[in-house]
């Protein structure tokens, strides 16, 4: 871990890099941003690990556990919302034994985000499945789509 970060690190000072680009970096090669690795980070740059945490909590795009092996995102904008899309996330979480605090099954297969919105309007309510696109949907094609996983 040290050297990635480490390497995280060095591309960042050359570069002018903030707190946002050296946490975009860790998840990407982490999948999420451990507590380690703000730990480390803080320590080698002497920056608060509360810097971090507040940057990491206030944008959505970071994780601070790790995501399951498939990840699910239902847009919940207006058009989607709408159409259907409470009733998709619902029936996903009913069949995935998720509480509507957790998003991560506990044997880490699948993860379920809810975002405000995907910009696929015209194809409410939409999906992703592993980032594949699924518009105009229901809950039943997309509940049979994470069968196969």
């Amino acid at each position: 871990m040290e050297t990635t970060l480490d390497n995280i690190i060095k591309k960042h000072r050359e570069t002018g890099g903030n707190i946002i680009s050296l946490l975009q970096d860790t998840q990407e090669a982490f999948g999420y941003v451990p507590k380690e690795a703000v730990q480390y980070l803080s320590d080698t740059l002497g920056i608060a690990p509360s810097r971090f945490y507040g940057v990491a909590t206030f944008y959505s795009q970071f994780r601070l556990k790790p995501s399951g092996k498939n990840r699910i995102t239902a847009c919940c904008g207006t058009a989607c919302h709408v159409r259907g899309a409470e009733r998709i996330l619902t029936g996903l979480k009913r069949e995935l034994h998720l509480a509507d605090e957790e998003d991560t099954t506990p044997d880490g297969q699948f993860t379920v985000d809810k975002v405000a919105c995907l910009g696929f309007c015209s194809f409410a309510p939409v999906v992703l499945i592993n980032g594949a696109v699924h518009g105009k949907t229901t809950a039943d094609p997309i509940l049979k789509e994470i069968k196969k996983k």
